[in-house]
């Protein structure tokens, strides 16, 4: 696996040493987080499309997967949550940028299955492609990153244990994951649990991610709905409304994100 500088870089931002590809690790702590507990049956990670990931994701998408007001909110939950001059790790990432445009940070590192969607992310430093439902072992050093984010991705990955295990080893102590979602989908090629699951088994399922691993902090659940479902009413929307939320059409896509710190939480 390489990692490579994207290749196109904003020439006002001198470019940092690249993360480590090698099997190198930093003396303290080198370990990947202890797995408690499989959260999956092997038919909640099935999906319906078999052809490899690496296949699907071969042409760029160099479209928006949620809408304008989801990732506002998410802007606003990295600038309240990241802090400047932070180490920070893209995972799952793709073309555009959702860090604050007012924030600078010390090194942001992406990883996707397509070089040529984060070539034109304007804020990667440096980013790497792999498969992490191929191989979940992640080729950086360990406890070397402030942040590691996961934007609209989650619901791909057939083995999270064992990446969220890798995410717990490359945070720094006092680091932040956040994993955020909707409920949009490529249908083919979301796990089975996810699929057939409601908004609430949703972020219940991310949440028992976190907590599979040993020394992740209780997470914590960040909604924002629209108002047909924030109000709770039933019947308060027509069938039509319904099936277009169902396959994300919807106006307005509701945003959830589940934080979780390496350790501690920091004051």
């Amino acid at each position: 696996m390489f990692c490579a500088p994207p290749q196109a870089l904003r020439p006002s931002r001198p470019l940092l040493p690249p993360p480590r590809c090698s099997g190198s690790t930093q003396s303290s702590p080198s370990s990947a987080g202890n797995i408690r507990r499989q959260v999956l049956q092997p038919e909640g990670r099935a999906k319906l499309d078999p052809r490899s990931d690496r296949d699907f994701y071969a042409f760029p998408r160099l479209v928006k997967h949620v809408d304008d007001g989801f990732l506002a909110t998410l802007t606003d939950l990295y600038r309240e949550r990241l802090r400047p001059e932070s180490d920070v790790l893209d995972l799952m990432s793709s073309w555009v940028s959702h860090l604050p445009p007012d924030t600078r940070f010390r090194r942001v590192v992406g990883h996707g299955l397509n070089a040529q969607e984060l070539a034109k992310n304007p804020r990667l430093d440096y980013f790497f492609v792999s498969d992490l439902n191929r191989e979940q072992r992640l080729e950086l050093d360990s406890a070397s990153f402030d942040a590691v984010l996961c934007t609209v991705s989650v619901q791909y990955l057939q083995s999270p244990e064992q990446v969220f295990a890798e995410i717990y080893r490359v945070l720094k102590p006092g680091g932040v994951c956040i994993v955020s979602f909707s409920n949009r989908m490529f249908y083919e090629k979301a796990i089975g649990a996810w699929r057939e699951g409601s908004a609430y088994s949703r972020v219940q399922l991310v949440t028992q991610y976190f907590q599979c691993i040993e020394g992740f902090t209780q997470p914590e659940v960040v909604r924002r709905l629209p108002p047909s479902d924030a109000g709770g009413k039933s019947g308060s929307s027509s069938p039509l409304e319904a099936l277009m939320r169902l396959f994300g059409q919807a106006n307005s896509d509701p945003f959830y994100a589940v934080i979780s710190y390496r350790n501690f939480k920091p004051m």
